[in-house]
């Protein structure tokens, strides 16, 4: 079975005045059901929510890499891809993914609704 890694901003680490409708609390339950639809699809999944700060989300990226001997797909989320003040931060991540994991697949959802979706592409 491939292993994943979904790769996301913590909800506490998001800027929501320039996100009408959302906030921490109504984020967190998305990812939390995200996260339960990709179990209940039988997928292996670990999870990997970052802060903003390149250098404390790089940390913890690796601690989270550390966890598998390998990771097949790393599926790495909207708010760390499209947001323009987070660039370094995805550009940190994906460097730090094919170092550690050479011949990784990358995939991107555009919600949490949509990253079994993503994960599925690659499989």
């Amino acid at each position: 079975m491939t292993t994943i890694v979904s790769i996301g901003l913590h909800p506490s680490a998001i800027d929501y005045t320039a996100l009408p409708g959302l906030d921490e609390q109504a984020l967190t339950a998305r990812i939390a059901q995200g996260d339960a639809a990709l179990r209940e699809a039988g997928l292996e999944v670990t999870s990997c929510l970052v802060e903003a700060d390149p250098e404390a989300a790089e940390k913890t990226l690796r601690d989270c890499l550390e966890s598998w001997p390998s990771f097949g797909v790393a599926m790495i989320g909207a708010g760390v891809r499209t947001i323009p003040e987070h660039t370094l931060l995805f550009e940190r991540l994906i460097n730090v993914l094919a170092a550690a994991a050479p011949g990784i697949r990358f995939c991107f959802n555009t919600s949490p609704e949509t990253t079994i979706d993503a994960i599925r592409r690659q499989l």
